[in-house]
C-alpha cells in the first residue's frame, strides 16, 4: 500500500552538553547468582535528546572477577523516567532505576564491558545521574579488593555469548530487543516500491543526505519496500537485475552507515503475481524462492540490524480468507526456511511475518500465530499495518472528527495484536500507518486538529503496548527536495508521542461571526494525563480571568479577548493562539472570523460541474446527498455522507465545490439534495438536477 510518513529534529549533544558521564567505582562486593568481584566503571551518555525525551547508552565494565547475572543500578537526579529500553529489562521505584540483564548478556568476564540502551522522557532538566552500583557494587573505576572465596559463580564463565553484546547492537536470539531498537521507524514509500522505477511516482532518487537526516529526526529504523517484479529476468532462473539489487544494497549500507535499522520485503509483488497463487501455485512458488534465495545469499552477510519481510499485504485472487491462510503459511514457511538455510547471519537474523492483507482482525491474527506454532523460531517477529477506522481515514460517512469510533478502532487493534503476539513474547512491527487520505495534495480531506489528535493517541497506545511504529510516508510528511516538514506541527505531534503525552481539545478553531457581536466561546480539554499550564499567543501570556477561565475540562475564552484576537475581523483565521500543558507540544487554536457560506445557481456536465460557493471564512467539512425519498444518493449508497475527494471537492481560490465524475458516475436521473457542512457548524442546502450527461444545480 502507498500513504504517509513523519518529521521533527532531534538535538545532538555534544559529549559535554550530551553528557558522556564516565563513573568509576569500586567498593566491596556482593552477589545475584556471582559477585562484581569489588570493580567496576560506567560510562552513561545521552546520544540524542528533543523536548521531552531523550535516548541514552550505558556501558557497564566488569573490573573483578567474572559476573553472571547482573543488575545496576541508579537514581536519576531531575525526575527522568525510562520509557523502552533493550539489552536490559529496566524497572523503577520513584527515582531510582534498576537494569536487570537479558538472558544472552549475563555474563561479564573481567575488564568486559556490557552495554544496554534505552529511549527516556524527562522534564525541566535532563541532568545524567552521577553514580551507580553493580550487584550492589558502587562504580567508581577501582578494585577495591578480591571477591570473597567462598562465594563462587554458580554458572561457569564457559557460558559467555560467543559473541558480546557490547559490539552488537542485536544480539542473536532476542528478536524482541531488536524491535524494540527500532522505534520510531519510517517508511521510503512510492520509491523502491514504485513501478517500473525510483522516481516513477513523484519522488527523487534517494540520498544518503535523506537518510541522514531522518536518522536525526529522531527515527531509529527505516523500511524499505522493494517492488522486484520489474527488475529481474524471466522462468526459471528470475535472475534479479545486478543493477537494480547493487541500488537496493546501497540504500542499505548507506542506512546503516546512518546508524539505521533497516527493514527489506517484497512489495507490490504481492498483488502483480504472488496473488495467483491459488491457480498458479508451482509458477508463482518457483519465483517466490528464486528471489528470496537470490536476496538471502545476496545479503547474508549483513549485520542483525537488517531485517527481511516476506510479502507486503499478502492477498490472493478468488479465495476467501478461510482458503487464504494455509496459502499464505506455505509462503511465510517457505520464505524462513530458504533465508535460515542461506547460512551466515541469515541463521540469526530477525524475520519478519504479515498476517493476511497485514490486517489485525482476531482470525488473521490467529492464523498468523497458528504459523509461529509450527515454525518454533525464535528469532521472528509479526507485522500488521494500520490506516484508522475507515471513514475518519477517508472522510466518508461523516467520518470528520476524531471520535469514539476511531478511539475503539484504534485501542481494539493494538489490543489484538499485543494479546496476539506481545505477551507470547513475539515483537510486533506496526510496519505501515497513517491515514489514507492525508495527504499534502488533498488538503482539507481531514481537519488538522482532528488529524493531530489521532498522532497523540497512535503513539500513545502503541507505546504502553511495546509495539514498534513505521510510519507510511510517500513523500505528503517529508519533503525529500528540501529535507523540510510539509507540517512543522504534525511532525512535533508525531515526535512527542514517542515519548510522552499532548494535551488536546474538542477543536482547534475558535469561529467568531463577522456581522455580529462577538460571544464568549467554550472548548473541552482533553487532559491525556497532563496539566493545562494557560494560553500563549507568541510569547505573550493571556490573562486567566480577563481573557480565559478554565472550570474543570471546559476552557473559555471570552468576549473581549476574542475581539482583541478578531482584529479587524477579516475573513479567514485572524490570530493563533496555543494552549500549553505539562508535557507535550502545545495545543494551536486558531480565531477564525466567518459569515454563513452562500452558493448561487449553475449549469454543467456530469464530467464538469461545480457550485458557485463564496465561504466567506468558513471550511467545508463534509457533504450529504439524498434523493427526494430520503435515501442515499450516489455512490457509497449505504451512506447519505459521499468521500471528500472523491466524490466532491472544494477550491478555496476559485469560490467553488466541484463535484466529481465519480459522484455522477452512481447518480439517478432528477433531483438530489446536497447538504454541505462547514466547519463552524453552519449548513447549506443545495438541490442539483441529472438529466442524462445535463446538471442544472441552485438554492431552490
Amino acid at each position: 500500500m502507498s500513504v504517509e510518513g513523519i518529521r521533527r529534529t532531534r538535538w545532538r549533544l555534544s559529549a559535554l552538553a550530551g553528557g558522556v558521564v564516565a563513573l568509576l567505582v569500586a567498593g566491596m562486593a556482593m552477589a545475584v547468582n556471582a559477585q562484581a568481584a569489588a570493580g567496576c566503571r560506567v560510562a552513561y551518555s545521552t546520544t540524542s535528546q528533543w523536548p521531552g525525551g531523550f535516548t541514552a547508552n550505558v556501558g557497564v565494565t566488569n573490573l573483578g572477577d567474572p559476573v553472571n547475572g547482573w543488575s545496576l543500578v541508579w537514581t536519576f537526579p531531575s525526575g527522568q523516567r525510562v520509557t523502552q529500553a533493550w539489552n536490559a529489562t529496566v524497572t523503577a521505584s520513584g527515582n531510582q532505576h534498576t537494569a536487570v540483564n537479558a538472558s544472552y548478556n549475563a555474563a561479564i568476564a573481567t575488564n568486559a564491558t556490557v552495554s544496554f540502551g534505552f529511549n527516556g522522557s524527562w522534564s525541566g532538566t535532563n541532568t545524567a545521574p552521577t553514580s551507580f552500583a553493580l550487584n550492589g557494587v558502587a562504580c567508581t573505576g577501582n578494585v577495591g579488593g578480591t571477591t570473597s572465596p567462598t562465594v563462587s559463580p554458580s554458572v561457569s564463565p564457559s557460558s559467555s555469548p560467543s559473541a558480546s553484546p557490547s559490539t552488537s547492537p542485536q544480539p542473536p536470539g532476542n528478536p524482541m530487543a531488536t524491535v524494540a531498537a527500532m522505534q520510531p521507524g519510517w517508511n521510503l514509500g512510492n520509491t523502491l516500491d514504485a513501478i517500473p522505477d525510483e522516481t516513477a511516482w513523484g519522488n527523487p532518487l534517494t540520498t544518503q543526505a535523506l537518510l541522514r537526516h531522518v536518522r536525526s529526526q529522531g527515527y531509529r529504523s527505516i523500511r524499505l519496500p522493494v517492488t522486484w517484479s520489474n527488475h529481474h529476468g524471466p522462468a526459471p532462473a528470475y535472475t534479479i537485475d545486478a543493477t537494480w539489487l547493487n541500488r537496493v544494497r546501497q540504500i542499505i549500507d548507506w542506512s546503516l552507515q546512518e546508524d539505521l535499522y533497516v527493514l527489506v520485503n517484497l512489495h507490490h509483488d504481492s498483488w502483480q503475481w504472488i496473488n495467483t497463487y491459488p491457480s498458479d501455485r508451482a509458477n508463482v512458488m518457483e519465483r517466490y524462492r528464486a528471489l528470496w534465495t537470490q536476496l538471502s545469499t545476496s545479503l547474508r552477510g549483513y549485520s542483525g540490524r537488517v531485517l527481511f519481510e516476506s510479502i507486503n499485504e499478502p492477498q490472493f485472487a478468488n479465495v476467501t480468507d478461510d482458503q487464504a491462510y494455509p496459502l499464505l503459511n506455505e509462503l511465510n514457511v517457505e520464505f524462513v526456511r530458504i533465508v535460515r538455510q542461506s547460512g551466515g547471519n541469515n541463521a540469526t537474523r530477525v524475520l519478519v511475518l504479515p498476517t493476511l492483507f497485514t490486517n489485525a482482525d482476531q482470525p488473521k491474527l490467529d492464523a498468523l500465530n497458528a504459523t509461529f506454532n509450527q515454525l518454533n523460531d525464535p528469532n521472528l517477529a509479526a507485522t500488521v499495518h494500520f490506516y484508522g477506522w475507515w471513514p475518519f481515514s477517508v472522510n466518508i460517512a461523516g467520518g470528520t472528527r476524531y471520535d469514539s469510533n476511531v478511539e475503539q478502532d484504534l485501542t481494539g487493534t493494538f489490543d489484538r495484536v499485543q494479546n496476539a503476539f506481545v505477551n507470547r513474547g513475539i515483537p510486533v512491527i506496526v510496519g505501515e500507518w497513517a491515514l489514507l487520505n492525508w495527504d499534502h495534495n488533498r488538503p482539507g480531506v481531514i481537519e488538522r486538529g482532528e488529524f493531530l489528535k489521532f498522532l497523540e493517541a497512535v503513539g500513545y497506545h502503541a507505546r504502553i503496548r511495546n509495539l514498534t511504529t513505521m510510519v507510511w510516508d510517500a513523500g505528503q510528511f517529508l519533503n525529500r527536495n528540501t529535507l523540510q516538514w510539509r507540517d512543522q506541527g504534525v511532525y512535533e505531534m508525531f515526535k512527542a508521542s514517542w515519548t510522552t503525552r499532548s494535551g488536546t481539545a474538542s477543536s482547534d478553531q475558535v469561529y467568531v461571526p463577522r456581522g455580529t457581536a462577538i460571544t464568549s466561546k467554550s472548548l473541552s480539554l482533553n487532559l491525556n494525563g497532563t496539566t493545562f499550564r494557560g494560553l500563549w499567543q507568541g510569547n505573550t501570556q493571556l490573562a486567566n480571568g480577563a481573557d480565559y477561565t478554565v472550570s474543570g475540562a471546559t476552557l473559555t475564552l471570552t468576549a473581549a479577548a476574542l475581539t482583541r484576537l478578531a482584529g479587524n475581523r477579516a475573513y479567514g483565521v485572524n490570530a493563533t493562539i496555543e494552549a500549553r500543558f505539562s508535557t507535550g507540544v502545545p495545543w494551536q487554536i486558531s480565531v477564525i472570523s466567518n459569515d454563513p457560506p452562500t452558493q448561487a445557481g449553475a449549469s454543467g456536465t456530469t464530467s464538469s460541474f461545480t457550485i458557485p460557493t463564496q465561504f466567506r471564512g468558513d471550511q467545508l467539512a463534509t457533504m450529504e446527498a439524498r434523493y427526494a425519498d430520503g435515501t442515499p444518493a450516489g455512490p457509497a449508497n449505504w451512506t447519505t455522507y459521499k468521500e471528500f475527494w472523491q466524490h466532491f471537492q472544494p477550491d478555496y481560490n476559485a469560490n467553488t465545490i466541484i463535484l466529481k465524475p465519480e459522484f455522477f458516475a452512481e447518480v439517478n436521473d432528477g433531483r438530489v439534495t446536497l447538504t454541505f457542512h462547514f466547519w463552524s457548524g453552519a449548513t447549506t442546502t443545495y438541490f442539483i438536477t441529472r438529466s442524462g450527461t445535463t446538471v442544472t444545480g441552485g438554492t431552490t
